[in-house]
């Protein structure tokens, strides 16, 4: 069973996420389901899928009853250690939330910004940070991104209930 973590700049700290069910894995795709590290009234359960080769996290969050409430896409850099089957999922602050009628919200444009002023994230991850959201929200205009990865979850996983 791999390792997982992530790590945030701001706030600053380290979140074993180990205790998520592993679904699937190959070299394209990490898929989890979870439950909120922290409880919360408006998230019981999600299911995540992590696009190694893109660096996103791409997660279906949802209620008490399983239902989608909406989609939240992290931006990444991941790095995977091999020899202790350990992933480390560094939060490169970019977020993007798609709402079930197809609204996008985009956050933390603001903490990237000051991470980098900060020097908490290199040159090179604040450019990835930038491509990797362009790369999606390109993908999102142009295809049903919750559709697509509905399919990967069913296709890998056998769970096809994520209205």
């Amino acid at each position: 069973m791999p390792r997982i973590y992530r790590i945030r700049y701001i706030p600053s700290e380290t979140i074993d996420l180990s205790s998520d069910r592993l679904l699937y894995r190959d070299e394209n795709y990490l898929i989890t389901e979870w439950e909120p590290i922290k409880p919360r009234d408006d998230i019981k359960y999600g299911i995540s899928c992590v696009f190694l080769n893109k660096g996103w996290k791409i997660s279906a969050i949802m209620n008490e009853s399983k239902e989608l409430i909406y989609w939240y896409c992290d931006i990444v850099d991941i790095e995977y250690n091999k020899e202790t089957d350990t992933y480390f999922l560094y939060d490169l602050l970019t977020d993007i939330k798609i709402m079930p009628d197809g609204r996008l919200k985009i956050y933390d444009l603001d903490e990237l910004a000051t991470a980098f002023e900060a020097n908490l994230i290199t040159d090179r991850q604040l450019f990835m940070s930038l491509r990797q959201s362009d790369d999606l929200l390109k993908l999102i205009y142009s295809n049903d991104i919750p559709e697509i990865v509905k399919s990967i979850i069913r296709d890998h996983t056998g769970i096809g209930a994520l209205a």
